[in-house]
Order: C-alpha cells, then sequence, then structure tokens
C-alpha cells in the first residue's frame, strides 16, 4: 500500500523537537474525523476508488467515521469490502510520529507500555522518535478457525523469560496483530470464521480499548479503527459473530454489487488488467452478462456473483486477442465477441449454481451471453440500415470466423460493406484511427447481432465460426 506521491517525512527526530514545533496529539478517530471533514467541505472525494457507493454505503461510512464507530462491512463475495476498509487509510494524517523503537507505535506524548513510559521518563525531551507513513497504519488479518489469541491479542515470549524476565512482567508480552495495529486502522475479514472463544477476546478492545493476556493485568489503551467484514452466509450458517460481540460494533453496513450497467463498466475497466484492447461493446457485453447472472435463479444468488468475475472475463478475452495476434502475426491485438465463449469454461468455477441446474452450467451460461450480447446490440446498432451486410450472403455465401482467424482474413470475406462507418460509430470507434482489428472486431459483433435476430445462421465446430443466410 505505498504511497508513491508521499511527501518527505518530516525531520523531526526528539520529543523536544516535536513539542517545539506546536505538534498536537489527535487519536485515530480524531484524524479521521476532521480528515473526512475537510473533504466534505472541499467537495473533495472521500473514497476514491470505490465505484457504486456513492448514494447507499458511502453516506453509511461517512456517518460511522465521523460518529467515531467501529463498524461491520456485510455483503457477498467480491463487493469491494476489503477495497473499501484499505481505502480509509488515505483518511488518516500522512505522516504522524511514534517513539523509535516502540512495537505498538505509541504517541510521544502519551506512551501505553511500560518500557516506552521508562523510556520517555529517562530521556524526556531527548527520547527519539521516528515517522509512521499512513499507508503503513493499516494492518489486515483474515479470520481462519485456526487464529488463536496469541496470533490476534498476544501470548507470553518464552525467550524473554529465558533472558531472565520474571512471569508476569508486563514486558515478557510478545504482543499479536491486533495491539501492534496501535494507532492505526485494523481490519479483520471473514470475522464470522474466527471462532467464538477467540471472538470473546475482542470484547475488551472494542469496548474498553484494552487488552489482557493470560491474566497480566495490562491497562494498554489502544487507539485504533476496527472494522470487520462479514458474508451474509456466513453470519447465519457457517460461522456467526456472537451476539456481544455484535453489539461492540457501532454500525453494521450493508454493501451491494453496482445498482446500474455503467457502474459495473467504470469498475471493469478500473480493476482489470487487459494486455490487449478490448473494445467498448465488448466490455458492455461483459457487464450485461455479469448483470444477468446476477438476476437469474439458474445462479445461487446467496453466493453472489463476484466483481472479480466480470475482471477475470474482460481479462481473458484480451488474452485470447493476445494469442490469436501470436499465432497469426496481426500486429494489433483486438479482442472479439466471439472470443467470449471460448473463456466461459475457465470461469464456472466462480460461480455457484442451484442444485437442479447438475449437468446445464454451460447452457444456461451459453443463454445468458446471448441475452447480454443481443441487450448491447439493440442498445448500440439499434436503428442502423445492416442491409449491406446481409446482402454479402446472397447466393448461399458464407462468412467464416474464429478463435485464430486474423482480423484481415475476415475482412477480406466482406469487401467494401455499405454501412460500416455507422457501425463504427454506433460502437463508439474513431474512424480516422480505425485499425483492422476494430474493424474486424465490429464486423463479428455485428454478424452475431443478426444471428440473434434470426437474420442469419450459425454453426460452430472446434473454434471456428461459420455464418450464413
Amino acid at each position: 500500500m505505498a504511497d508513491n506521491t508521499a511527501a518527505p517525512a518530516p525531520e523531526i527526530a526528539t520529543l523536544g523537537e516535536l513539542r517545539a514545533s506546536g505538534h498536537v496529539h489527535r487519536t485515530v478517530k480524531e484524524e479521521l474525523r476532521e480528515n473526512l471533514l475537510a473533504r466534505l467541505r472541499a467537495g473533495e472525494e472521500t473514497l476514491p476508488g470505490i465505484v457504486g457507493f456513492e448514494n447507499t454505503v458511502g453516506p453509511a461510512v461517512e456517518r460511522s467515521v465521523l460518529a467515531g464507530h467501529d463498524f461491520v462491512l456485510l455483503g457477498e463475495r467480491g463487493q469491494g469490502k476489503t477495497r473499501l476498509m484499505r481505502t480509509l487509510t488515505g483518511l488518516l494524517d500522512e505522516w504522524t510520529p511514534v517513539l523509535a523503537f516502540s512495537d505498538l507505535n505509541e504517541h510521544p506524548y502519551a506512551p501505553v507500555t511500560v518500557g516506552s513510559r521508562r523510556l520517555v521518563e529517562e530521556l524526556g525531551d531527548a527520547a527519539p522518535i521516528s515517522w509512521k507513513h499512513r499507508s503503513t497504519r493499516y494492518t489486515e488479518k483474515l479470520a481462519t478457525p485456526d487464529t488463536s489469541v496469541g496470533d490476534l491479542i498476544g501470548d507470553v515470549d518464552p525467550t524473554k523469560l529465558a533472558q531472565g524476565l520474571s512471569l508476569g512482567d508486563p514486558e515478557t508480552v510478545h504482543y499479536g496483530l491486533l495491539p501492534r495495529a496501535n494507532r492505526g486502522i485494523f481490519g479483520i475479514n471473514e470475522l464470522p470464521d474466527l471462532a467464538e472463544r477467540i471472538q470473546v477476546g475482542l470484547f475488551n478492545v472494542l469496548e474498553e480499548r484494552d487488552i489482557q493476556i493470560r491474566g497480566y493485568n495490562l491497562q494498554l489503551p489502544l487507539d485504533m479503527l476496527v472494522i470487520a467484514s462479514a458474508n451474509p452466509e456466513d453470519y447465519t450458517n457457517r460461522g456467526r459473530i456472537i451476539t456481544p460481540l455484535k453489539d461492540r460494533f457501532g454500525a453494521e453496513i450493508r454493501t451491494h454489487y453496482p445498482l446500474d450497467l455503467d457502474h459495473e463498466i467504470a469498475l471493469l475497466e478500473q480493476e482489470a488488467e487487459l494486455h490487449a484492447a478490448v473494445p467498448d461493446h465488448v466490455i458492455r457485453v461483459i457487464a450485461r452478462f455479469v448483470s444477468e447472472l446476477r438476476g437469474s435463479t439458474a445462479i445461487d444468488q446467496r453466493s453472489g456473483v463476484s466483481a472479480r468475475f466480470a475482471v477475470a472475463a474482460a481479462e481473458a478475452v484480451a488474452a485470447a486477442a493476445l494469442r490469436r495476434a501470436a499465432l497469426t502475426g496481426e500486429q494489433d491485438a483486438v479482442a472479439r465477441i466471439g472470443d467470449l465463449p471460448g473463456v466461459l469454461g475457465t470461469l464456472r468455477g466462480k460461480l455457484e449454481f442451484e442444485m437442479g441446474e447438475e449437468g446445464r452450467e454451460d447452457e444456461v451460461l451459453s443463454h445468458l451471453l446471448r441475452l447480454a450480447t443481443a441487450a448491447v446490440f439493440r442498445e448500440r446498432l439499434r436503428g442502423l440500415d445492416l442491409a449491406g451486410f446481409a446482402a454479402v450472403f446472397e447466393d448461399g455465401r458464407t462468412v467464416e470466423t474464429g478463435a485464430i482467424v486474423p482480423a484481415r482474413d475476415l475482412l477480406s470475406q466482406f469487401g467494401s460493406v455499405p454501412g460500416l462507418a455507422a457501425v463504427l460509430r454506433g460502437l463508439q470507434v474513431e474512424e480516422d484511427t480505425v485499425t483492422p482489428g476494430q474493424a474486424a472486431a465490429a464486423v463479428e459483433f455485428v454478424l452475431e447481432g443478426m444471428y440473434l435476430t434470426r437474420r442469419l445462421s450459425k454453426d460452430s465446430v472446434d473454434g471456428t465460426t461459420i455464418y450464413g443466410s
């Protein structure tokens, strides 16, 4: 989570210099509140990179931060819960001072461990400090059934006992992840998977803001924001958040998948790493296909259809275009609508089908892909005169395309087609800079759309597709 645009850390190196600078100590929640208010007043984006939550989840998160509440994000897989938790670090101060050599990132004005208090007492204003960037003030733990209290809270360190310290000395404690996240944000993913006896260990952290380790009477006032994520199914079946722990969180915020196609497309374009060109109409088909999946009774909607499905589909069709270019020597690798059916098989593992659909998985996916393609075809090319394309198939002629048919071979079967310029405009392709790959992608989309609207026939065998009248 490094910030490549970070300003350099302040040069202040001692407690005395810090006091002389006029630095004011703020708790984590005060930092978050005041920095969030500053962004809201300035009209700046508060959760950059979070798409589709502007009027729903975003305001709920902002209210929780302003109230100083720890909170739970509840939603199906792939809804951006972890991304949202990590994004909140951007609301922290860019640099914050910590006592040098402190395991718990203690503020120089408010040391909490025995060793740090002793250091400040002995050295006074000469106590050394260092600076911590906000990108390092986020700690994340995936809750698993085998997580122990020692992992999360801490335990006795036998090596310190072996060095002569007595059992019961606070300095024999080896702190777990949670106290080491002091003065930052601590995120727990999939909280219901945490064993109930371990969840009990979080009570004091969330309410009294201190920790207890094997009977040690440690009064460590931890300063942090705690956020947890949970899946609704896990929440009630595979595991649960015990009631006293739920009561200690200030808010439970329900996340969701993108509510409209434009948000789905924006999210896809933001997250996908594409190594070849994927035209706008192909991206829109993928986004609409995911929408169809989320509305299908054949898909187990309790499991959900992750945003990662759309991202993986876009990356896979880009890879298919890259492979075609390598095999055929094409200069520009451009994905085509015909690349999508070939990648669906590799994406099936991201979906859970209803019990009654066993054996029909491929049929379901193919049907929903046809619905999505037809919808985008009507949306983009409705009302265009496609007679020039239909004329190509007079006298029983056919057109062959496929996974390794290069763009020029596909285009050569058409020659000059009246109406192609209008199609390119409809698909938002710049006519002045159109490449053979882009033209072939547009032509193949028209052929598929004409097939889906019953104006052409289609046969597909071993990666080769033949369109005819």
